[in-house]
């Protein structure tokens, strides 16, 4: 006979039980407690606990324990149920409902089953049981089935607790009304945590959707981008493990945890979001006087419209009483020079790492010597400003003020995040994903932040981001750079304080760059 204390003392159990449920993150892990709650608060022998599939037709076998066979499926056990136990269909082919079976009248019906005898029960199918009894030498004696609702009342599964053990002498009883009243509890409160926690997974998934949603607008946008926003969360999250691995140096108290890991992955796969917002002529300038279309074609007519003229100049000059000979050599000098010329400029049209300077004066030099008649019939420079200003672009294919277009998007994302009513375990996903363009000396933008200035996570995107735009195999102005050369370029930025030198030792000697490569570079650029 269970005494006050007794109850009193599984009440308190109880409590606790609930608890622990709703901090339980880990939805398998969430399941398995469920099961070993309820068998511990009913001293049950074994527990079994089915979630109902989301057609919700069947019942699906998610824990299974039996302390006394040492069964145990499903949950942190390396025995998965599928394929051991097969779904328990709700309705038969006809479309009649399953009745016979215990769980699935449980499910229907959403009332609770409590069998003292399953040999000796009417009414209910227990034929699957006693063959289980066969093979093992078990006896299911006491079943107590309990339908798990959600705070709505809709039923999502159901918890089933076989043979109730005495705790004086451990011999199989019938499940008391207390445990009944103690099991419907906990079911209850346990589908509330359940639901709590799908609901929390899947409003992470349609988040994490929406991110991929904008990356592939961006993608769609430009396919030079869509790549990095893939990438870029890839290598943070690799260099990321590798610092939280440290033990020495300035990162040897660099801790993340699991909410530490999602949030940082959640920045890095937001942290160019503002190019949505960077006119795709710039992203895509593939050359350095294309637009909507590439305007060297432009400038191809135009030593075509030269090349005519001077012809033209040589019969206007003979028909005016120049020797024919003399007008013929003037205008064949003149011609010898448009190919090489045209060459030139076709080649300056050409993004590199660094244009040299006599190549700059070359294009200055014909822009200055070549003038042609336009569509208007006047005489104008061959080159426009705007055409000069881009033909010498030291650098790329961007002018400044492209640049700073393009450089406006880290400016884009900030706003964008900052407008979001971020949780508390996300709170810092503005800073990470706002801070990877900043420098550890202060020159980077766009708030020219030092390194005591930023978050560790911070700095970590700051190399990932860097890292793969020297890679990237799918630029519009270049190949991907060769693994040692991208090295070499990131080791400068260490010593000259673009990038944290104590995480760039962490890349070095924990060979974050060798795995990135294995899975992103191509092979040529493997070449140390």
């Amino acid at each position: 006979m269970e005494t006050s204390d007794d109850l009193f003392r599984r009440l308190e159990q109880l409590n606790d039980i609930g608890a622990s449920l709703s901090n339980e993150h880990n939805i398998k892990l969430l399941l398995e407690k469920i099961v070993l709650a309820a068998k511990q608060i009913t001293q049950a022998d074994g527990g079994t606990l089915y979630l109902l599939s989301d057609d919700r037709r069947h019942l699906h076998f998610e824990i299974v324990r039996t302390d006394s066979l040492h069964l145990a499926f499903g949950g942190s056990s390396d025995q998965p149920t599928s394929g051991k136990f097969p779904d328990l269909p709700l309705y038969r082919d006809d479309g009649a409902p399953n009745d016979c079976m215990v769980a699935a009248y449980a499910a229907i019906t959403g009332k609770t089953v409590n069998i003292a005898d399953a040999y000796r029960a009417d009414g209910f199918d227990f034929s699957g049981t006693r063959q289980f009894d066969a093979r093992t030498g078990y006896r299911s004696q006491s079943f107590l089935t309990v339908p798990m609702k959600d705070h709505e009342g809709e039923i999502i599964g159901v918890l089933q607790l076989i043979n109730a053990l005495s705790p004086t002498d451990g011999a199989v009883s019938e499940f008391s009304q207390a445990d009944q009243r103690l099991a419907e509890s906990l079911a209850s409160q346990a589908a509330i945590a359940l639901s709590n926690r799908q609901l929390v997974q899947q409003l992470e998934a349609l988040f994490e959707s929406f991110i991929k949603l904008i990356n592939l607008a961006i993608d769609e946008k430009s396919p030079y981008t869509g790549g990095h926003c893939q990438r870029v969360p890839e290598l943070t999250m690799m260099l990321a493990e590798a610092a939280d691995a440290t033990r020495e140096g300035p990162l040897a108290d660099f801790k993340l945890t699991e909410k530490d890991r999602y949030e940082l992955r959640i920045a890095a796969l937001l942290h160019d979001c503002g190019k949505v917002t960077t006119p795709v002529h710039i992203v895509d300038k593939a050359t350095k006087l294309q637009t909507i279309y590439d305007r060297i074609h432009l400038i191809d007519t135009r030593f075509e419209i030269v090349k005519r003229d001077a012809e033209i100049r040589k019969w206007k000059s003979v028909a005016e009483g120049m020797d024919p000979a003399e007008a013929e050599r003037i205008c064949f000098e003149f011609c010898q020079k448009i190919p090489v010329d045209h060459g030139i400029l076709n080649r300056a049209n050409i993004g590199c790492e660094k244009m040299a300077d006599e190549d700059i004066e070359e294009v200055r030099r014909i822009a200055a010597e070549y003038r042609w008649r336009n569509a208007d019939g006047e005489d104008v420079p061959f080159l426009s400003d705007d055409e000069l200003e881009n033909l010498t672009i030291r650098s790329g294919t961007l002018t400044r003020a492209e640049r700073d277009i393009i450089n406006y998007h880290i400016v884009a994302t900030i706003k964008m995040l900052e407008q979001l009513p971020w949780p508390r375990h996300l709170k810092n996903v503005p800073e990470y994903a706002g801070g990877h363009h900043e420098r550890m000396d202060g020159k980077g933008y766009p708030k020219g932040l030092k390194r005591e200035d930023m978050s560790w996570q911070a700095r970590i995107m700051g190399i990932a981001d860097i890292f793969e735009a020297l890679t990237a195999k799918d630029r519009p102005y270049k190949e991907g750079m060769r693994l040692s050369e991208a090295l070499a370029i990131l080791e400068r930025f260490s010593l000259n304080g673009h990038i944290d030198p104590s995480l760039h030792e962490v890349f070095i000697s924990s060979e974050v760059y060798r795995r990135y490569a294995s899975t992103f570079l191509k092979t040529h650029q493997i070449d140390c």
